[in-house]
């Protein structure tokens, strides 16, 4: 999960005997640093190229996460452009189903609202 340029000395060579030993895995390393660059440098409007690519590729794994990002594409290259997240409303969502199953069994509704509102 660690990009390979910030990985210790010895991950790295190991890292590189993998990838010298087996050309799928060189293939399938090429691919997945290619779409991390596209989820972090938000060019989804590189996402239908890159897909080309993967599925002219001899990687089945790959083509099971092709066919899935198919699925809902539209979302998937509004994921990747817009600058939009919904990740403050999950992390209060969390909150709430935490502060939930802290009180099961206790004093009821009333005590779960304050709770919810204070926190």
């Amino acid at each position: 999960m660690t990009r390979p340029a910030d990985l210790p000395a010895h991950q790295h060579r190991h890292l590189d005997d993998l990838l010298a030993s087996c050309p799928h895995l060189t293939a399938m390393s090429v691919r997945v640093l290619e779409f991390a660059a596209l989820l972090t440098g938000r060019r989804g409007r590189d996402l239908d190229a890159w897909m080309a690519a993967v599925t002219a590729d001899d990687l089945p794994g790959l083509h099971a996460f092709v066919h899935g990002l198919r699925k809902d594409l539209p979302a998937v290259v509004a994921g990747l452009t817009l600058p939009y997240s919904n990740g403050p409303m999950e992390g209060t969502n969390t909150k709430v189903k935490f502060l939930k199953r802290q009180m099961y069994g206790r004093a009821g509704l009333p005590l779960l609202r304050q709770r919810i509102l204070l926190s």
